[in-house]
């Protein structure tokens, strides 16, 4: 019994020292009790403390919580809002943050700051965080400009966002492929092919290989454009190879061919991915029958809603209402 518990004790030790390692020095956290915390807790006891200017305390949480193992989450800065209070916060916390835990702590303290500056749409104020970073080396990563990015072509702002693009550049961060999706995503939505084909060939040029989110891009682009069959082409090419689809790329297409008035082929379309992926089915069939019965298309809608019993996937309240009361009305 002895040797077992004297292999515990040694183990447990090596475990706190590849956390101490990985993301600083263990410290007691005054504020929350002892015992299993959970994120949601984490979050709840900075909010609090943020609320009431506690700075100190926050910094300690914020040490605490990834010893715990509960990272940072969306929720995590979510005391800083766009209040009278919001410049002394900011400032507090850009005192604070220096003097959490090196490395993996406080750089993920940074980037989900970040995240919530640009969710508040103050970029020039996540910019300057940037800057603190490279001031202070805490590690920039291409993530760290994510949101940034992401928020800028969202609002369509384009040339703001190229600017961001070429500071990683100065500092010698990459430019992957996630980056170049935020650029896609935003001249696919507006149906922009020549702004897209500058991007894809910026990609090319940089050797950045497309991944699932770009082909994404490119199948909303295509029916942006009206063009469904270019849609298919680039659906097929993702498949050959080998890239996971995602459920919202089958969305375009389905939006798409529902748009055009191709509901037979929308059907067969749904049907030729049908018994691949129960949730994928569930999504696909579930939405084209929604999108039938509202545009009147009666026979075809429960031809969907058949297969879906038949495969026995989860109808939503309205759908199964339907399919229940009104397809036996219906005639073949």
């Amino acid at each position: 019994m002895s040797l077992l518990l004297r292999r515990f004790v040694n183990e447990a030790n090596n475990s706190r020292f590849l956390l101490q390692r990985f993301f600083g020095t263990v410290k007691p956290n005054p504020i929350a009790p002892s015992g299993r915390r959970t994120t949601t807790e984490f979050d709840n006891l900075i909010y609090e403390a943020g609320n009431s200017g506690d700075f100190e305390s926050v910094r300690r949480l914020l040490n605490s919580r990834v010893v715990h193992a509960c990272f940072n989450t969306t929720a995590t800065f979510k005391f800083l809002t766009n209040t009278a209070s919001y410049a002394s916060s900011l400032e507090d916390l850009r005192r604070i943050l220096p003097h959490t835990d090196a490395g993996y702590t406080r750089k993920h303290a940074y980037e989900t700051l970040i995240a919530r500056l640009c969710k508040l749409g103050r970029i020039d104020d996540a910019l300057i965080l940037i800057g603190d970073m490279v001031n202070g080396r805490f590690g920039l990563a291409s993530c760290t400009f994510h949101p940034i990015i992401n928020a800028l072509t969202k609002k369509n702002k384009i040339e703001e966002a190229w600017v961001v693009v070429e500071s990683m550049r100065s500092h010698s961060i990459p430019v992957d492929v996630t980056s170049y999706n935020y650029f896609l995503t935003s001249h696919c939505y507006d149906g922009d092919v020549a702004e897209t084909s500058k991007v894809l060939k910026k990609m090319e040029e940089e050797g950045c290989s497309p991944d699932t989110r770009t082909y994404d891009a490119l199948v909303l682009g295509a029916c942006k454009s009206g063009n469904v069959e270019a849609a298919m082409v680039i659906l097929r090419r993702m498949e050959g190879e080998g890239l996971p689809v995602l459920y919202a790329t089958h969305a375009h297409v389905i939006g798409e061919m529902m748009e055009c008035g191709y509901y037979a082929l929308a059907v067969e379309f749904v049907m030729a991915y049908a018994g691949k992926d129960k949730r994928l089915d569930e999504e696909n069939m579930g939405s084209l029958a929604s999108k039938l019965i509202k545009r009147k298309r009666f026979k075809e809608a429960k031809l969907v809603l058949k297969e879906m019993c038949v495969r026995g996937l989860r109808m939503g309240i309205a759908l199964r209402d339907f399919y229940e009361t009104k397809c036996a009305k219906i005639d073949d």
